[in-house]
C-alpha cells in the first residue's frame, strides 16, 4: 500500500538530505543481491533517523534487525567518534553484505554487530541507551520493546518501523498483522513514554521514555 503520492514521495526524497555515494551504492546492491530488498531503510528514513540522533546528541545507539545495514551506518554517522551502535540480526547472508559496507565506510568502527537471536543479544547489554530502532521480526516487537525499556535513559528515543504494516492494522488477519496491532495499542496506552505514530514509509512510531 502506498500512503503517499509517488510523486510527493519522489519530491521529498529529492529534498532530504543526501546520503553520499556509500549509502546510494549500498541500497542498490540489496536491491540485486538480497531477498525482500524494500526492508532497506532508504534515504528519508535512514536522514530521518541521523536526524534523530543529532538532535538528541546520542552515544549508544540500540538496532533490532541490521539488514544490510543501510539504517547502521545512517545513525552511525551522528554519533561522535567514541560513540558505539549496537546492531542486532541472525540472517548470515545479510550478515555478510553489511559486515562489508561497515568496512568501507568511515562510520565503520562505531558499529558492533551482534549475531543470532536479538532477545539473547539484547540481555548481554547494559544501559543506558540514548535510542533504539526496532525493525525486525513483527510478532517479537512488543518482546523486543519491554526487553528495551529498563535500558532506556529518561528522556531517550525508541523508534519503531512497519507499525502501519501495509495497512493491515486496519483489518488484522494473519499472525504478523495481530501483532503489530497488539503492539500499537500496547504503546498507545503505555504512561512510561509519549508517542507520535508517523506515516513516513510503512509507519513509524516515534516514542520517548519519560
Amino acid at each position: 500500500m502506498n500512503f503517499i503520492d509517488e510523486k510527493i514521495e519522489n519530491y521529498a526524497f529529492e529534498h532530504t538530505e543526501d546520503e553520499g555515494s556509500l549509502l546510494a551504492r549500498l541500497q542498490k546492491e540489496t536491491y540485486e543481491k538480497l531477498e525482500i530488498p524494500q526492508m532497506v531503510t532508504g534515504r528519508i528514513e535512514g536522514q530521518f533517523l541521523r536526524f534523530l540522533a543529532l538532535s538528541i546528541q546520542a552515544k549508544r545507539i540500540l538496532e533490532v534487525g541490521t539488514f544490510s545495514g543501510y539504517g547502521t551506518l545512517s545513525m552511525a554517522s551522528a554519533l561522535p567518534d567514541d560513540g558505539e551502535i549496537f546492531t542486532c540480526d541472525e540472517d548470515p547472508d545479510a550478515i555478510a553484505f553489511a559486515k562489508r559496507f561497515f568496512s568501507e565506510s568511515p562510520h565503520g568502527s562505531k558499529v558492533r554487530l551482534l549475531e543470532g537471536l536479538a532477545l539473547e543479544s539484547i540481555k548481554t547489554l547494559s544501559g543506558p541507551l540514548d535510542m533504539s530502532f526496532i525493525d525486525a521480526d513483527k510478532v517479537n516487537y512488543t518482546n523486543y520493546y519491554e526487553a528495551i525499556m529498563p535500558l532506556t535513559r529518561p528522556g531517550g528515543l525508541i523508534i519503531v518501523d512497519n507499525v502501519l504494516w501495509s495497512g493491515s492494522v486496519l483489518n488484522p488477519i494473519d499472525e504478523s498483522d495481530k501483532a503489530i496491532h497488539s503492539f500499537n495499542e500496547l504503546v498507545k496506552s503505555d504512561s512510561r513514554v509519549d508517542k507520535v505514530l508517523l506515516t513516513i514509509r510503512d509507519g513509524v512510531y516515534c516514542l520517548r521514555k519519560k
